[in-house]
């Protein structure tokens, strides 16, 4: 499985353990991340795209033009900032990012901590071809019931038609 395809899978499908370390993990990385992004990955973007601040990328819901973001508040304009939303956004891509490598990590030390009987106390359901335990009476993922197989001879003989 790819490493594109293993992230959406964790993006999609958390479980409560996989979360609460993505919580905690995003709160330690917090600064880090935001400095990253404000202060190293965006002004290189900023100056190829004609020196563009990307922290002052706004739209002014007054119709009047203001220098900057900050002299656009300080006049109590009413501001659509995208610039900050972009900077939020890729913030977040990184810290999600970085999360899913360190709880990926955390899974494949936990697979050789597995027990190595429970891969030999499996048998196949024969209607949906999943594995199941082999004690199980009802297949929990088609819900068939699954019949015990006996090596019983039937007494006398038996016909067979052609």
């Amino acid at each position: 499985m790819g490493l594109f395809q293993e992230f959406r899978q964790f993006a999609i499908k958390g479980n409560a353990v996989d979360i609460g370390v993505g919580v905690v993990l995003g709160a330690a990385f917090s600064g880090f991340i935001d400095s990253l992004v404000k202060d190293i990955i965006l002004p290189p973007i900023g100056v190829l795209y004609s020196k563009i601040n990307f922290q002052d990328l706004y739209i002014s819901l007054s119709g009047m033009t203001y220098p900057s973001l900050e002299k656009a508040k300080e006049a109590g304009a009413a501001t659509i900032n995208y610039g900050l939303f972009i900077t939020a956004s890729v913030r977040f891509i990184i810290i999600l990012f970085t999360v899913f490598l360190v709880v990926r990590q955390i899974n494949r030390w936990k697979k050789p901590h597995q027990h190595p009987l429970d891969s030999m106390t499996k048998k196949e359901c024969p209607y949906c071809c999943m594995p199941i335990p082999t004690k199980a009476i009802v297949c929990p993922n088609c819900s068939s019931t699954i019949k015990k197989q006996e090596n019983k001879r039937k007494a006398g003989p038996t016909w067979r038609i052609m």
